[in-house]
């Protein structure tokens, strides 16, 4: 995995095991996937044998940037290994860093429009499902629902950005 300076810059790589072990700063390239008027993003429950986070809520498809590897690469990568979800292009919408327990991170986020099929990727998700923005906003706020502690946060500033910018989420 690439490894990351808390400023957000490639300072080399390690091994997985690690990275979670020590909890050093990475990489995340992620995926928002919105319906194709953006109404609706779609949303998934973790396989309970994830190494973290397992069986919690999240809403985009993501993972660790490789040793070498564009966010961006990493983000369609994700994206087709986890929602089976390819050919879409990808628009870039903010780059977040997390610090908490067990995880130092820094999320470079995209968004993604899809019509298609959605198919999961049995090793790392359970089940998935269509909500609506309002819902999701709401439910973002609510400590008591159980979504990946650093999806809340990056989820959280691509509202207030959205608000900011006129999108009207």
């Amino acid at each position: 995995m690439a490894v990351y300076d808390p400023g957000g810059m490639v300072v080399g790589s390690a091994p997985r095991r690690r990275v979670r072990a020590e909890n050093l700063w990475h990489g995340c390239g992620a995926v928002f996937l919105l319906s194709p008027d953006g109404d609706r993003a779609y949303v998934h429950r973790r396989t309970d044998t994830k190494d973290i986070f397992p069986g919690a809520l999240d809403c985009f498809a993501g993972g660790v940037v490789d040793a070498g590897e564009d966010p961006a690469d990493c983000a369609r990568r994700e994206l087709a290994e986890e929602l089976g979800v390819v050919g879409v292009p990808l628009r870039p919408a903010l780059v977040d860093s997390y610090d908490g327990p067990g995880l130092r991170v820094h999320t470079h986020l995209f968004e993604a429009r899809w019509a298609g099929e959605v198919r999961h990727q049995p090793e790392e998700i359970e089940s998935g499902w269509w909500m609506p923005l309002g819902e999701l906003r709401r439910r973002s706020v609510d400590p008591g629902w159980p979504l990946v502690p650093d999806s809340r946060q990056l989820l959280r500033e691509w509202f207030r950005r959205s608000a900011a910018s006129g999108r009207g989420t």
